[in-house]
């Protein structure tokens, strides 16, 4: 194993991502440096060791007892995040260690991507061609199924289908009975799981388990198979006895069945996989079985990606897309409803913990149209039966669903009527020309043309309401809002010429291109475009002018986008583009829109690259936010969101062939 130093330090890396529950990180630049923490910063507890020749090297998470088993800390070379996978290097005495946290988080197998398992593969290798004793650890906080520390606990572990397992959930088990932002799961169980073929799970003390492990290399001993009453001590354990050779490998596995997941109009669903009709243990066993196939295809889709990404946007580009991967996808969750229609609900993390919000769906499309439009479609898909049903009956789009995980319908405070509407015309078009049909729209052609029609009586100077930046507050006459209503009319058009509705096209095409001839002179300022119409010597990116370049509609003159780029370039901070005047704050989803507005490359490094420093040498840990200040690259809110998957723009572009 030689050091590798991977260039980008994230500010937390991926370990195991399943769904908006259940996401574990490592907050530390070295894995065996700090506590596996939940995405919103409480402890969630894994603690992995390698026994070689009777010594215990911990290489995942901390000890937090009064007294510790695990003292050697195997020596980390090496981190790598990439788009499916997180790989640890490590030298544990006489061997080389390399762990991998693999989550299938395929988007073209839904059933893979749905089922909630992660694998930990192992590889050990010795650095003297010698063969050694050795043995693998790892154990798992009953925290991982409480919302609460205090919640009391029960588990068991057994065999099945060739595995041997160990479980833990709250005994209450308040299936889908609470709903917010700052909560973690308290229905379901945790598994950790292995091959029975020389492993061993149970029940047991924590300090118990661990003594056992350093001393004889087992916890045999010492674990029982269930537990009525676990408290904090206890852990779920596995031990693994490897093969004495110069090298050899295994596989870990960490799965949640949160029994059902969604609750979707008082309708309590279950999570896609279920859809097989298998059970939580036999998806496990499966995927130990899996593991060497989801390991190649995990490796050529990461380096199709990565090779993607860099040819596009340069090797920094690539290693943002490489982290932003798992998050974006692991921010939702997939279930369908009664009549088997997918729906594919994001969760607003460190936000206010909506359901399926328009504005996060909007800037994560890219991901998704770029890998399978039918999760797209599946985000859509709630917002249109909120109206088609009459539940919704205002003549423009909802925010929301409701509170994760309960789609229920809006619950928050305020309306953004042309934002909403915008995106979900807008996206519905560019579904439409990712797919070369409009079939979609067609389903729902009576709701957009309601929300066309919105647009064109109130789109082109908009009145006092919120946008998706709302943290920033309600303001009238918003140029980049404007923006959106003129896109979002013309998306209409286009959706109409390609379902044959020429006339139709026609007046809602030359609707959208008056309006646009409108605003640049409404909007110039000299040298840049205002942030609001009537107000002079304001800027603000413009980031919703993208989807006239995807369109290839030029409703707007290219001077338009050069003239604005010029300034860009000359207002940036240290660490990007500041979202408008008013502030010093940006969005780093929106930088990464308004950098591809010019298709010049130049432009596009000049504006991302800043976005990486934030991202490399930002002080505060978590998973990445997408809200950051541009002059100290410190978090103003949010992480752990899915409006990442708006990185991807530029390759969606470029597969589109709108950027060279």
């Amino acid at each position: 194993m030689k050091e590798e130093n991977k260039s980008l330090r994230a500010p937390a890396y991926p370990l195991i991502t399943i769904d908006p529950y259940t996401s574990a990180w490592s907050f530390s630049d070295k894995l065996n440096n700090g506590v596996v923490r939940h995405w919103t910063g409480k402890e969630y507890p894994l603690v992995g060791a390698l026994r070689v020749d009777g010594r215990c090297y911990r290489f995942l998470g901390l000890e937090t007892m009064e007294k510790n088993f695990f003292n050697f800390a195997a020596d980390q070379k090496s981190v790598e995040v990439l788009p499916t996978r997180t790989i640890y290097k490590f030298i544990c005495g006489p061997v080389y260690l390399t762990v991998t946290f693999l989550a299938p988080l395929f988007c073209d197998d839904l059933e893979r991507l749905s089922t909630p398992v992660n694998l930990i593969l192992y590889e050990v290798e010795t650095r003297d061609n010698k063969a050694h004793e050795m043995q693998i650890y790892l154990d798992a906080s009953p925290l991982w199924a409480m919302d609460k520390p205090w919640q009391p606990m029960a588990g068991k572990s057994g065999k099945n289908n060739a595995i041997v397992y160990s479980c833990v959930g709250t005994k209450e088990q308040p299936v889908l009975q609470k709903k917010g932002d700052d909560r973690r799961i308290d229905w379901g169980y945790l598994y950790i799981a292995a091959s029975e073929t020389s492993s061993i799970s149970g029940i047991a003390k924590a300090i118990d388990a661990r003594s056992s492990f350093a001393d004889n290399g087992s916890v045999k001993d010492v674990v029982s198979d269930a537990s009525d009453n676990m408290s904090s001590d206890d852990v779920l354990v596995l031990s693994s006895k490897l093969a004495t050779a110069e090298k050899t490998s295994g596989c870990l596995l960490v799965a949640y069945d949160d029994i059902y997941s969604i609750q979707y109009y008082e309708d309590n669903r279950l999570a896609y996989w279920h859809k097989s009709g298998k059970d939580i243990l036999t998806v496990i066993a499966e995927t130990d079985a899996a593991k060497d196939m989801l390991l190649k295809k995990s490796m050529d889709f990461d380096k199709q990606l990565m090779d993607d990404a860099e040819r596009v946007g340069g090797h920094k580009y690539a290693e943002l897309c490489a982290l932003v991967y798992r998050q974006c996808i692991a921010a939702h969750k997939l279930v369908t409803d009664k009549d088997g229609n997918l729906l594919f609900f994001s969760k607003e993390n460190f936000s206010n913990g909506s359901i399926g919000t328009v504005d996060l769906t909007y800037p994560s499309a890219p991901l998704f149209l770029i890998y399978n439009p039918e999760l797209l479609k599946g985000m859509m898909t709630p917002i249109f039966y909120y109206s088609e049903s009459g539940k919704w009956t205002k003549p423009f789009a909802a925010h929301d669903s409701g509170t994760y995980p309960m789609a229920n319908g809006q619950t928050y405070g305020g309306d953004m009527p042309v934002e909403e509407s915008g995106n979900m015309l807008i996206l519905a078009a560019a579904i439409a020309r990712v797919e070369k049909k409009a079939d979609f729209a067609k389903k729902h052609w009576k709701v957009l043309t309601i929300w066309t029609d919105y647009l064109v009586a109130n789109g082109l100077n908009p009145e006092n309401q919120l946008c998706t930046d709302d943290f920033a507050g309600h303001f009238a006459h918003n140029t980049n809002l404007s923006i959106k209503a003129i896109l979002g009319i013309a998306s209409y058009g286009i959706l109409a010429e390609m379902l044959g509705k020429k006339k139709i096209s026609k007046k809602y095409m030359a609707i959208a291109r008056e309006m646009a001839a409108k605003w640049v002179p409404m909007a110039d300022d000299g040298d840049h475009y205002r942030l609001t119409f009537d107000k002079q010597g304001t800027w603000s990116q413009k980031y919703n002018m993208i989807w006239d370049r995807f369109f290839g509609l030029n409703l707007f003159p290219k001077e338009v986008a050069e003239k604005e780029m010029k300034w860009y370039l000359s207002h940036q901070n240290r660490y990007g583009l500041p979202l408008d005047n008013r502030r010093t704050y940006s969005k780093s989803d929106w930088i990464m829109w308004t950098a591809c507005l010019t298709n010049s490359r130049e432009d596009f490094e000049a504006l991302v690259n800043p976005v990486w420093d934030y991202v490399n040498e930002g002080r505060m840990r978590m998973p990445l936010s997408d809200w950051h200040e541009t002059t100290d690259a410190t978090t103003v809110g949010f992480r752990a969101r899915s409006v990442v998957g708006a990185y991807f723009m530029s390759m969606l572009l470029n597969k589109y062939n709108q950027l060279s």
